[in-house]
């Protein structure tokens, strides 16, 4: 068991060495903690330990980077063989080609591929390229989803009942580094609600260079896009020459193909990263040539340069490829199953504590929700205060009794679990519901 408040800890120590070279302890916001954030020594299969040889179950994976779990051998001998061959290099390499080639066969609407450092970095290049594709300004997307931290894309990221405007979603800053000009270029719409986007939508469509879905945004409460909304989007950006961009980072895991291929639909551009690095930074935009084409500098400068020291990786690039060639179909299945398992257990674990509360997501992702309100998006999901109480509880709760799932009560899986794993945390989530007022 776990207690995070020891004066003593060896994370309480490194902290107050931390906290004098690094803001908060740290280079993530995400990981800060009161009293202070968890250091951690080493991971191994679904397990992480801390510096403190405290051991929990991961079922947060570095924000559902980590899908091989840690220390996977097959992964590691991989990196390890390249290490020994250079670690990096101002020209690309084989393994960058390897693992283009990869993706492209699993991904129909992925002709080409570029490869960047996170996807954060891959969207803005994807923003950029739409912008250069099409001469227009103007980016569409999503209320409340998060698609990394570039000023355009965290547009209305967390807004709330106070300024998310009555009917059509409010274009607000998330941080105080953003010009207020940054949102004049942008414009967003609620996800799901078909009539009100689509309305939106076209009395922007002459400015619109692009618009910007993740079918599945965790931020925006896991609620997977309707077939409705997605097609209305696809229309929309095929009939008015908009690139229609798809963010993958996250939601790529949820088959062989990504989600494009389980939701039905096809974009213009696609942007991975996290599970295709292997566990190494990664992030990429493919699409179709013609959309590509703005990247490509063989008749002289293209229409939208994109470089980056560590672009293309070779380290990056083996451990990706080692890590696809593991994503197998019938790997994908198991782990689609066992997320299916793992959401019909923790909504029998609900319902049995007589707890408002449910569970949303798809394929080997899952999200705790501490409410019964029909969870349509952004607005749906987001929590009053004492259900935000709630889950912070039952977060501390699981964080204390051996198992780590995101604080938004996010959870991912990785290869290395089975029945057990699903087990452990239904079984801990059932006594943290029992735990709360």
């Amino acid at each position: 068991m776990r207690d995070v408040d020891r004066p003593n800890s060896r994370s309480g120590q490194i902290y107050q060495r931390a906290r004098q070279v690094l803001p908060g302890g740290t280079s993530r916001s995400s990981t800060y903690a009161s009293p202070h954030p968890i250091y951690l020594s080493s991971g191994h299969g679904a397990y992480i330990t801390d510096v403190d040889g405290i051991e929990l179950l991961d079922f947060a994976n570095n924000f559902t980077t980590m899908i091989h779990g840690y220390a996977n051998p097959i992964i590691e001998a991989a990196v390890i063989e390249q290490v020994k061959r250079g670690s990096s290099f101002g020209f690309a390499t084989e393994h960058e080609v390897e693992l283009a080639e990869l993706l492209r066969a699993r991904v129909e609407s992925i002709d080409q591929i570029r490869f960047m450092n996170s996807g954060t970095e891959a969207v803005m290049h994807a923003i950029r390229a739409a912008r250069a594709y099409t001469g227009r300004p103007k980016i569409a997307k999503c209320e409340g989803a998060f698609h990394g931290n570039y000023d355009y894309a965290e547009v209305s990221l967390e807004s709330g009942p106070d300024n998310w405007g009555d009917t059509q979603p409010a274009r607000l800053s998330t941080t105080k580094g953003v010009p207020a000009g940054v949102l004049d270029d942008v414009v967003v719409i609620p996800l799901n609600d078909v009539e009100l986007a689509s309305q939106v939508l076209e009395a922007s469509k002459d400015e619109l260079a692009g618009v910007l879905i993740d079918p599945l945004a965790n931020r925006a409460g896991m609620v997977p896009a309707t077939a409705a909304f997605l097609d209305m989007v696809r229309t929309f950006c095929t009939a008015n020459d908009v690139v229609m961009i798809s963010d993958e980072v996250l939601c790529f895991r949820l088959g062989f193909g990504g989600a494009q291929t389980e939701f039905g639909y096809q974009a213009d551009l696609t942007v991975l990263g996290k599970i295709i690095g292997g566990g190494f930074p990664v992030g990429a935009v493919g699409g179709r040539s013609e959309f590509m084409r703005v990247f490509d500098p063989t008749d002289g400068k293209p229409d939208m340069p994109q470089s980056g020291t560590f672009a293309g990786n070779p380290v990056t690039m083996a451990a990706g490829v080692a890590s696809m060639n593991l994503l197998t179909l019938e790997e994908f299945e198991r782990l689609n199953r066992l997320g299916e398992l793992a959401r019909n257990r923790l909504r029998d674990v609900i319902q049995a504590a007589g707890v408002p509360g449910q569970v949303t997501g798809l394929g080997s992702l899952f999200r705790i929700h501490l409410t019964e309100r029909t969870l349509h998006g952004y607005r749906d999901a987001y929590p009053t205060p004492e259900e935000r109480e709630n889950l912070n509880k039952l977060y501390h709760y699981l964080l204390e009794h051996g198992v780590l799932i995101a604080s938004s009560g996010m959870c991912a899986l990785t290869t290395p679990m089975c029945e057990a794993e699903i087990e452990l945390l239904a079984e801990r989530v059932d006594d943290g519901l029992a735990s709360l007022p």
